[in-house]
C-alpha cells in the first residue's frame, strides 16, 4: 500500500513538472496591440483636418511576444479622403513601433464646418517568428476626423463698358460670394483709386448686412463720378473685402479685385456753337448793309459810258 502511494505522488509531481516546463517553453499567443496616439490621450478628441485637406495621425503596434511579428494595415477614411500609410511592418519582440498615416485629398469646402466622421485602422497578423499564421488575428482602432471651419469670401468688380467723360458718372456692379463652408458675410470694404478728382460713392453698405449661406452671392452698385476738371487719365480702382466670420475669430481673410477706368475730356458745350452762329450772322448783316450805296454809283457810271460810245459810233 505504501509503495502504491509513493507511485501516485511521483506520477503527480512528474506530470506537474512537465506541464510547468511546457508552459515556460511555449509563449502566450496574441500578445501584440494596435493603438492610435490620440490628442491628449483622449479618444473623444477629434483630429481636425487642415484647410488644404490633410492630416497626419500617428499609431503604434506594441509587440510583447518573444518573437518578431509582421503586421499588415488597412485604412478606412471618411470625407472621400485618401490614405498614405504603411502596408506591412515587422515589429521585433518587445518593441513598440510608431507609424504615421497621412490623410490627404479631402475637399473641406464640400462639407459643412465641424462635421465629424469616424476613421478606422485595421491591423492583421501576417507572420509570427517568420511563420505564416493559420488562425487570423485582427485588431481595430478608430478615431474621429473633423472638418475645419473655413471662411472665404471672394469679390468681383465688373469691368467698365467703355471710357467716361469728365463731369459724368459711371456705375460698376460689385459681387461677393461665400466660398467657405459656413454662413458668413462681408465685415469690411476698402475702396481706393489713384485719381484725386474721382469720387467713389460707396453704395455698398447692403453687402455689410447681408448674410451669405454657403455658396451664396450678393451684389451692389458702386457709383463713380469724375470731376469736370478731370484730365485725360487711366485710373486704377481697387476693392478689398474682409470676411466677417474670420474677423470675429481673430483671423484675417480678405479678397481683392481691381479694374481700370479711362477718363476723357468733357463733351463740347452747345452754347459755344450758338455763339459762333451769332457772330456769322452779324458779319453777314454788316456786309449786306453796305451794298446799296456802292451799287447805284456803278450803275450810273456804266450808263453814261454806254451812251458815249453809242453816239460816237453813229458819227
Amino acid at each position: 500500500m505504501n509503495k502504491f502511494a509513493y507511485f501516485v505522488v511521483f506520477i503527480f509531481l512528474f506530470s506537474h513538472s512537465a506541464m510547468l516546463t511546457s508552459a515556460q517553453q511555449e509563449p502566450e499567443l496574441g500578445n501584440w496591440q494596435l493603438g492610435i496616439k490620440y490628442i491628449g490621450d483622449n479618444d473623444a478628441t477629434a483630429f481636425v483636418i487642415s484647410e488644404n485637406g490633410e492630416r497626419a495621425i500617428e499609431f503604434y503596434v506594441h509587440n510583447t511576444e518573444m518573437f518578431e511579428v509582421e503586421v499588415s494595415f488597412e485604412y478606412e477614411l471618411p470625407f472621400e479622403g485618401s490614405a498614405d500609410g504603411p502596408e506591412t511592418e515587422k515589429i521585433q519582440a518587445g518593441d513598440n513601433e510608431t507609424f504615421t498615416l497621412n490623410i490627404e485629398n479631402i475637399d473641406v469646402f464640400n462639407f459643412d464646418a465641424n462635421s465629424k466622421e469616424e476613421m478606422k485602422i485595421t491591423a492583421s497578423l501576417v507572420t509570427r517568428a517568420g511563420i505564416a499564421v493559420l488562425i487570423p488575428e485582427n485588431q481595430e482602432s478608430t478615431a474621429d476626423l473633423e472638418i475645419p471651419t473655413v471662411h472665404s469670401i471672394s469679390v468681383d468688380l465688373a469691368e467698365p463698358a467703355g471710357a467716361m467723360n469728365a463731369g459724368t458718372d459711371m456705375i460698376l456692379r460689385v459681387t461677393v460670394t461665400n466660398n467657405g463652408n459656413i454662413k458668413d458675410k462681408v465685415g469690411e470694404i476698402d475702396l481706393s483709386d489713384n485719381c484725386p478728382l474721382m469720387t467713389l460713392d460707396n453704395g455698398l453698405d447692403k453687402l455689410l448686412v447681408t448674410d451669405l449661406e454657403k455658396g451664396q452671392s450678393s451684389n451692389a452698385d458702386l457709383k463713380i463720378t469724375a470731376s469736370e476738371s478731370h484730365p485725360r487719365k487711366n485710373c486704377k480702382l481697387e476693392i478689398t473685402v474682409h470676411s466677417n466670420g474670420a474677423m470675429n475669430s481673430g483671423k484675417s481673410k480678405i479678397s481683392e479685385d481691381e479694374t481700370s477706368i479711362t477718363v476723357e475730356p468733357p463733351l463740347t458745350k452747345p452754347v459755344d456753337n450758338q455763339d459762333s452762329n451769332d457772330d456769322e450772322e452779324s458779319i453777314t448783316q454788316v456786309v449786306d448793309s453796305s451794298l446799296p450805296a456802292s451799287g447805284i454809283s456803278v450803275i450810273l457810271f456804266s450808263s453814261c459810258m454806254a451812251l458815249f460810245y453809242t453816239s460816237r459810233n453813229k458819227k
